[in-house]
């Protein structure tokens, strides 16, 4: 279940880093109220899942999913640079934070 709460703190932080582009510099309403609630929902799960998980398998797994989630978001609808370097970096990051959940140092 922890984990549960970690993968979604990682979508919403997706969701929160999007809005933020989006707010322009928080001058657009709806973007900016879209930004704190996926914020605070994004920082309440994980949180939550800190009660029975170790830092830092955990955190790696919600920036993780964050940083690749936002990434591969921008390409898709933000029209940011796709290039094969940062395809692989992004999977890179994925490859690791699997490695690091699957090194067993999570309960």
């Amino acid at each position: 279940m922890a984990w549960l709460l970690v993968v979604v703190a990682g979508l919403l932080e997706t969701g929160f880093a999007v809005c933020l582009k989006l707010s322009h510099g928080f001058t657009r309403l709806w973007p900016t109220v879209a930004f704190c609630v996926f914020a605070l929902g994004s920082f309440g799960l994980l949180t939550l899942s800190l009660k029975k998980l170790d830092v830092g398998p955990a955190y790696a797994v919600w920036t993780g999913i964050g940083a690749a989630g936002t990434a591969i978001y921008g390409m898709i609808f933000l029209d940011d640079l796709v290039s094969v370097l940062k395809i692989v970096s992004i999977s890179l990051v994925i490859i690791g934070v699997i490695g690091l959940q699957l090194s067993g140092s999570a309960h």
